[in-house]
């Protein structure tokens, strides 16, 4: 077992892609005593995490924290499953391995609500400080940092043929999605480095590991925060089965996600004073913010074609290739995406409706602009007290409306030259859709990217958990470093905002205790 000390100068909670960050970038730029804690096992020798192929053989399985959206008559009342990384690496460790920074506009957005020193230009730097991207350095990418990033070096067909399809409806097929522009289709970027997955782990915590600083602790969840006066001086954790109490010398930092950052919050005092109170928990700092603003992407799971002919084996990460276009073409930026799938991508409601038999793929179009906002509610005053998670997906009506703009798309992209030449045809839907029948399959088919986000928002209004600087506000010592922070959910998947965060995060920490 791990000899703990009494106290560290930073207590990093939540080993996820931006505790990873955060503890490795403060061990190493600095001689700070550093300890990560990480509720999950160590992500070493697990054969599912290190091949791109099989990480949908990890959702709802042993490394995920198996969370679930309350039901929603807005989806026909269904629970929708919310995968999260119960492992070192959280969610990067299980995820597709995609990377994608969105829209310029997403974080000149963030400036403009009041989160000075977050507009695209001012993030930019820490993008691209993360970066090891295949294509080299330039203006737009970074080569050198901790996070490889590549290409297919032989794209399965289906991707071939959404570029190709893209092209003839008149879209950019574009080099880098990355790049100066989003719009238009493209091969995927993807955290892969020989065929194996990359994740924070691989960039950022192994190459860490060997620091007399840095200390590493799996197994490990946080149970409370403790207090002095109005400064975070400790967390209450559990070493093995023993409870135990580590202070924190400079500052706690909470990387728990989007769902477990808010909760140790709560149970540790600091939220709505109202609903704190209703659970017998003291108020600590009147925050009614945390647990508010849930964002996350609605994606259809999926479209489902049915080829010809069988495609061949499973290549990458299950994909290769998408797409971000408008569902509006008055929209100042694409608010739609859509990527392969190298085979069926439905859920059980879908495959009762419809014939899935044959050789298929999906085209898996989502909402990247979603305007709809949900909660995050703690339901009791322990630990493992259960969350009530409700997105509110297709709250707003634009939301549906997207989504149905959004099948009609992929229907056409279906029809395209090098589709017909794969032999598609459609299977869930079967056929073009009225209006009636595309917006009840969007209610019985949608799923998650996985990218929740908001619970903990950043700014300086009076719903804001943490300052332009990432920490909580009204509480010394305690900042935030993960998706929970992000006022508003940029256009793409998650995985790069959460690592330029906490590349910031560390780099706050580091100009304040200079």
């Amino acid at each position: 077992m791990t000899r703990l000390a009494r106290s560290y100068d930073y207590v990093v909670v939540g080993g996820g892609t931006g505790g990873a960050v955060v503890a490795a970038r403060l061990a190493t730029e600095s001689d700070a005593a550093v300890l990560l804690i990480e509720a999950g096992p160590d992500d070493a020798g697990i054969a599912d995490i290190a091949a791109p192929a099989r990480w949908a053989s990890l959702l709802g399985g042993a490394y995920d924290w198996n969370y679930a959206y309350a039901p929603s008559p807005h989806v026909d009342g269904r629970s929708i499953p919310i995968p999260r990384g119960r492992v070192l690496g959280g969610s990067s460790s299980i995820n597709a391995m995609l990377w994608y920074r969105g829209h310029p506009a997403d974080y000149d957005r963030w400036a403009e609500a009041g989160c000075s020193g977050w507009s695209f230009a001012e993030v930019l730097p820490f993008f691209k400080k993360a970066e090891d991207w295949e294509g080299g350095a330039d203006a737009w990418r970074g080569a050198g940092g901790p996070m490889r990033i590549s290409r297919s070096p032989d794209p399965h067909p289906v991707a071939r043929a959404m570029l190709e399809g893209s092209a003839e409806l008149g879209l950019p097929v574009i080099d880098d999605p990355n790049g100066a522009s989003n719009e238009g289709a493209a091969l995927s970027n993807l955290n892969v480095s020989d065929g194996k997955r990359w994740s924070v782990v691989d960039g950022y915590l192994r190459p860490a590991s060997g620091r007399k600083n840095l200390t590493i602790l799996t197994g490990s969840a946080a149970l409370r925060l403790g207090f002095a006066g109005g400064r975070c001086v400790s967390v209450t954790h559990l070493l093995g089965d023993e409870v135990v109490e580590t202070e924190a010398r400079q500052s706690v930092v909470l990387a728990l996600g989007a769902f477990d950052t808010p909760r140790l919050l709560m149970l540790s005092g600091i939220g709505e004073p109202a609903a704190l109170r209703a659970l017998g928990i003291a108020v600590r700092a009147a925050l009614p913010g945390v647990g508010q603003n849930l964002q996350d992407h609605p994606l259809l799971m999926g479209m489902n074609f049915a080829a010809a002919a069988p495609l061949g084996p499973v290549r990458d990460n299950g994909g290769g290739a998408m797409i971000n276009w408008k569902s509006r073409p008055d929209l100042g930026q694409p608010d739609l995406h859509a990527f392969v799938v190298q085979g069926r991508h439905a859920g059980p409601e879908v495959a009762e409706d419809y014939d899935l038999s044959g050789h298929l793929f999906a085209l898996s179009p989502g909402l990247m602009h979603s305007k709809s906002r949900g909660y995050l509610r703690l339901l009791g005053d322990e630990p493992q007290s259960p969350l009530e998670i409700q997105p509110n997906y297709l709250a707003e009506p634009e939301d549906l409306a997207a989504l149905i703009a959004s099948m009609d798309f992929i229907m056409d992209l279906a029809e395209t030259a090098p589709f017909r030449a794969l032999g598609a045809r459609p299977a869930a839907p079967d056929r073009r859709l009225d209006e009636a029948g595309k917006a009840r399959f969007v209610r019985r088919s949608l799923a998650t990217f996985f990218h929740p986000s908001g619970t903990c928002a950043m700014g300086t209004g009076p719903e804001a958990v943490v300052d332009p600087r990432l920490r909580v506000h009204g509480i010394e010592g305690l900042a935030i470093a993960d998706a929970s922070v992000i006022p508003t959910i940029p256009t793409c998947n998650t995985q790069a905002p959460v690592v330029m965060i906490a590349e910031r995060a560390a780099q706050f920490l580091l100009e304040e205790a200079a």
